[in-house]
């Protein structure tokens, strides 16, 4: 496939702050080095962490993402697309592959993003680009967070009772899903208007966000997945049972250190202690991107699309997802 153009008009940063920011800025299109492929973008999927580096918060963060504006000024790391264009020293795949894939630094709002080669996994037929890009962050966080609070491991495939807090958003929406796959019993929270949408996903209690954890009954939990941060760490440990885990996605915290001091303090409650809080470092993980595309591809699990927007409305869909309000996902289409 012979690339017509050496550029393209992206959504583009020079400095940390809000969407109302983001500029449509003529860039060359990037060259893929060695290891890298490069891919005509289908569809990009936004997420809260693609608010979190757009804004540069936590400051704790930039030594990572940039210290005074983010290394790479075009967001979106969830990226459903075409493989183009191959770098150096590639042999595992190949132009014209149809590929999904995260990219921690960000790239998919544009027409062309690179990405390293051993980070795709393959699209398969039947999966819609829009359904394919809302997977790898989302899903691969709801995954590791099931997988740290032991859900579901070695013969425990059902009896387990797990309650999923923030259960609208996209990692929460996953969380229900992949957990009821595993044989549980989900109870989670959300906001009034996302009831019927979490019991439709497999939820079979729903509480309303604002309820105080605290009125319900102690060890009743196998699991707690924690999205939402703000909960006291001691009321959450109260609600598992001996032997239980709480997993702290969302941490909570302030500007500076963000969700660091909460995080040490769960680790500080755990020591001695048979009900575990855990704190979780989502990774990019291929191999769990490619059994949540065949799930996807099975009916087995269906992301939560709020809302697709045209690539032109893109910095629309960001100022979404950074207004906290979105249900599930958030999409932006490719560039016609």
């Amino acid at each position: 496939m012979t690339l017509t153009t050496t550029t393209m008009t992206s959504w583009t940063q020079d400095r940390y702050g809000p969407a109302s920011d983001i500029a449509l800025v003529e860039r060359d299109v990037p060259t893929p080095g060695r290891g890298e492929v490069l891919l005509k973008v289908h569809a990009t999927a936004l997420n809260a962490g693609d608010v979190r580096i757009m804004l540069g918060d936590p400051l704790l963060a930039r030594p990572v993402f940039g210290l005074t504006h983010p290394r790479n000024p075009v967001r979106g790391m969830d990226i459903a697309g075409t493989v183009v264009a191959l770098g150096d020293g590639v042999s595992d795949a190949g132009i014209g592959d149809e590929v999904v894939v995260e990219l921690p630094g960000g790239g998919g709002l544009a027409p062309f993003a690179v990405a390293p080669a051993k980070r795709l996994a393959a699209r398969p037929d039947g999966v819609a680009a829009a359904v394919a890009a809302s997977l790898p962050i989302a899903g691969g966080t709801a995954w590791q967070a099931l997988d740290r609070a032991r859900v579901g491991e070695g013969h425990r495939l059902e009896g387990q009772r797990v309650l999923v807090l923030g259960a609208s958003g996209g990692v929460g929406t996953f969380a229900v899903q992949l957990a009821g796959l595993r044989g549980a019993e989900v109870h989670a929270t959300a906001a009034a208007h996302n009831v019927t949408l979490i019991e439709r996903l497999g939820a079979t209690r729903v509480f309303e966000r604002n309820i105080d954890l605290a009125t319900l009954p102690a060890d009743g939990y196998d699991a707690v997945i924690d999205i939402v941060g703000g909960t006291p760490l001691r009321t959450l440990r109260r609600l598992i049972r001996p032997g239980g885990t709480v997993v702290l996605v969302a941490g909570g915290g302030g500007h500076v250190l963000g969700p660091v001091p909460r995080m040490l303090r769960g680790a500080l409650l755990s020591i001695g202690s048979s009900r575990r809080i855990r704190a979780l470092a989502a990774s990019a993980d291929p191999r769990i991107l490619g059994q949540l595309l065949q799930l996807a591809a099975q009916g087995a699990i269906t992301p939560a699309i709020e809302r697709e927007y045209a690539f032109k409305d893109a910095a629309g869909a960001l100022a979404h997802v950074e207004s906290g309000h979105a249900a599930g996902k958030v999409v932006v289409r490719a560039a016609s």
